[in-house]
Parts: structure tokens; C-alpha cells; sequence
């Protein structure tokens, strides 16, 4: 389960799995593609396992010797603050050439996503307009509702496992205070009693982990606070990451460091969207 479904990662990541699933083929000015999984660290790794008689190397398939849930078998589901549906939610996104968006168009425009956690404290000013979408009540209320809504995906389809993933907006860093953040235990009360320093992330990261679910977190913000951290020891639930981007920063920080030693003053850097 995605939370920002609707967004530019969760559509494409959607689209890119129906389009295996489904064998579909599209066209662009280079020519037809078929999807497939090039560039997917599970799918597309391979391990040395030694030489052949002639010396050369031979490597098997990752997935050859671990076990794992192949991409097409997942269910996907999740949360945004728009109502828009996948279909219309990956054009908005322009990632896709369009001929893969008419052929994906059938197989996203059924799926909605969940009603989601909305505080414009924690986010740009400007999400505000996109907002048609969003749970109310307390802050406790609002956890209560993202605990139901996992039950209910995990028991409509039959689910064993229930992973949650943070691919929405990246928030503003949360002061940290130890009577709110401290410990699991100040956490919970704080939820309780509705403290404002408690980010949407953090909200899902808690409903999570009460619920058994894994929870990886894609932005860099400071979700995992100490009572995150401790409630996920203490259910001995999985918790992971701070970034989708990790790598693409580093390398500015890497060239920055280069390009200054060397005399030169980058003005500015424009990243290419990484989708």
C-alpha cells in the first residue's frame, strides 16, 4: 500500500507492474516495446557462481536463490489526497510515452485511492489545492481510520502481508521533543492527546507497525522519531529508509566536491526526473 498512490512514483510503479502482468506492448518513434523488469535490482541481478570450461563467467538469477514474491503477484493499493483515479492521475503525471498510457488507460482508471492523512503544516502551501481527498477527526481518529483501512485491503484480498510505503510529499522536519517523541509510550499518549508536532508520516508509520505491517519511508524527513524507532523494537515490526532519491543526491554532493577542489563554481544543478 503507497501512500501518495496518485502521485508520480505510485503510478508509475503501478503502471510498470500491470504492464508485465498484462504483456503489453506500445509504441514510440524508436519502435514497439514490450515491458519488462531491465532495471529492477530484484528481477534483473544476478549472482557469480564461478567459470565454465572455457573460463568465462557464469551468473545465475538472483531470484534463483532467494525466494521471493515476483512483482506481478503484488496487490496494490493505497492512499492521496486527490480522489483522481490512476488512469487520469498518470497523464497528469507525463511520464509514460502515450501510446503506454492508452494501453495501461483500461487497467487504471478503476483504481481509486483510500482518503489519506492531510496537514498542511507538514507540506507545501501549494498541495492545498489538490486536497479532495482527506480524512477527518483527531489525530487519533485519524491513525484509527489508516489501521482500518489496512485491515480492510488485507482481508478483501486475502493478503499474508500488508507492506506500507511513504511515496508522498516530502515533509518539514519534526521538532523533536522527548514528552511527545521520546518513547513509544509518550508517542502514543501525544497521538491521543493530539499534539500538532506529530507528522502525517509518523501517524502512518505508527498505524503500521500496530498493525504488523512493515513500513518503508521514501522522503527525507525525519519520520522515524525515537518512539518510531522503539515501538517498532518493542512489535518487532520492520521499519526502513529515508530516501528514494539517496543516490542522485549523493552523486551532486560527490561532483560539488570535485568541481570545487578543481576551481569551478557550479551556479546551479538541474536534476532530470528520476522516473
Amino acid at each position: 500500500m503507497l501512500v501518495g498512490w496518485g502521485g508520480n512514483n505510485g503510478t508509475t510503479v503501478t503502471g510498470g507492474i500491470l504492464a508485465n502482468r498484462h504483456g503489453i506492448t506500445w509504441s514510440t518513434k524508436e519502435g514497439k516495446h514490450e515491458a519488462d523488469y531491465f532495471g529492477s535490482m530484484m528481477m534483473s541481478s544476478v549472482v557469480p557462481v564461478g567459470g565454465d570450461a572455457e573460463g568465462n563467467n557464469v551468473h545465475f538469477p538472483f531470484t534463483s536463490f532467494v525466494p521471493m514474491v515476483h512483482p506481478n503477484d503484488l496487490v496494490l493499493g493505497g492512499w492521496d489526497l486527490s480522489d483522481m483515479d490512476l488512469g487520469a492521475a498518470m497523464k497528469r503525471a507525463q511520464v509514460f510515452d502515450y501510446d503506454f498510457q492508452e494501453k495501461l488507460q483500461p487497467l487504471m482508471k478503476d483504481l481509486k485511492p483510500l482518503p489519506t492523512i492531510f496537514d498542511l503544516d507538514f507540506i507545501a502551501a501549494n498541495q492545498s489545492d489538490r486536497v479532495t481527498n482527506a480524512l477527518t477527526g483527531t489525530k487519533q481518529e485519524q491513525m484509527d481510520q489508516v489501521r482500518k483501512q489496512i485491515r480492510d485491503f488485507k482481508l478483501a484480498n486475502e493478503l499474508d502481508v500488508v507492506i506500507v510505503l511513504w511515496t508522498a510529499n516530502t515533509e518539514r522536519f519534526v521538532d523533536v521533543n522527548e514528552r511527545i517523541h521520546g518513547t513509544a509510550r509518550n508517542l502514543l499518549a501525544a497521538i491521543g492527546r493530539g499534539e500538532k508536532e506529530i507528522a502525517p508520516s509518523t501517524l502512518f508509520a505508527v498505524a503500521s507497525i500496530l498493525e504488523d505491517c512493515p513500513y518503508i519511508n521514501g522522503s527525507p524527513q525525519n519520520t522515524f522519531i525515537p518512539g518510531v524507532m522503539e515501538l517498532a523494537e518493542e512489535k518487532r515490526v520492520f521499519i526502513a529508509g529515508d530516501d528514494f532519491k539517496s543516490g542522485q543526491t549523493k552523486m551532486k554532493s560527490v561532483l560539488i566536491d570535485f568541481l570545487g577542489s578543481a576551481g569551478i563554481k557550479p551556479t546551479a544543478i538541474a536534476s532530470y526526473n528520476h522516473l
